[in-house]
């Protein structure tokens, strides 16, 4: 998914003040008002200390894989789908690299799922990730905004969460502000332009097959 990462604007603070409640009274607003990070992030306003690194696998491992991927990428599905399990099978799950998985915002119903997967807590998170992936059509299907919140919310119970939970996991505008914060400085660092990216040991690749990943890591491994 090639989509321009937008800077900061001042609407954004905004947008992120009244969480995803605001957002979905604001019409479709598009990229522009909600991917803009936050205005203050620079200064010092925005905590962004709770907004914890999800991570699997081996913590010392030699070899570090981050993914920058977006709920609603289609090729984001289709690699979790796909060369993910084969990663996690022969890489993370044996301790070999240290995977870490940083959400990108593309527009608000992705950035509402991420909001979703970090509510239903650490140690459910990759559950939510992946059966946020296996649903994206069904979720996301018509666009929107408050058909996709009711299908959250259901996605939600199936992971054990009240729709309570859910509704004020989503209208948490700190958090939201505080996650579009760290994505916009770390996308910035890594120059992260597309989704899927992968940052491997500092090198930027772009999405690829298992085998080219696999072959990418051996020679890492073997260094």
């Amino acid at each position: 998914m090639n989509r321009r990462i937008l800077l900061l604007s001042a609407a954004s603070a905004a947008v992120f003040a009244g969480g995803y409640s605001f957002l979905s009274r604001s019409g479709s607003g598009g990229v522009a008002p909600l991917m803009t990070g936050v205005a203050n992030a620079q200064d010092g306003e925005i905590d962004t200390s709770q907004v914890m690194e999800m991570t699997l696998g081996n913590p010392d491992a030699d070899v570090t894989v981050i993914e920058y991927a977006s709920f609603t990428c289609p090729h984001c599905r289709t690699f979790h789908q796909t060369t993910f399990k084969d990663l996690k099978e022969n890489y993370i799950d044996p301790g070999r690299i240290h995977f870490i998985y940083r959400e990108v915002y593309f527009d608000r119903f992705g950035l509402w799922a991420a909001m979703l997967a970090r509510c239903a807590g650490a140690e459910r998170y990759f559950g939510m990730t992946e059966l946020l992936y296996e649903t994206q059509q069904e979720w996301t299907a018509g666009g929107d905004p408050a058909a996709v919140a009711e299908n959250l919310k259901k996605l939600g119970r199936t992971a054990g969460l009240s729709d309570e939970e859910v509704d004020a996991c989503l209208q948490d505008g700190d958090k939201a502000r505080a996650m579009v914060a760290v994505y916009q400085e770390n996308a910035e660092a890594d120059d992260i332009n597309a989704t899927p990216s992968f940052v491997i040991d500092g090198e930027k690749y772009s999405n690829m097959s298992y085998e080219e990943f696999s072959a990418i890591l051996d020679e890492k491994l073997e260094s």
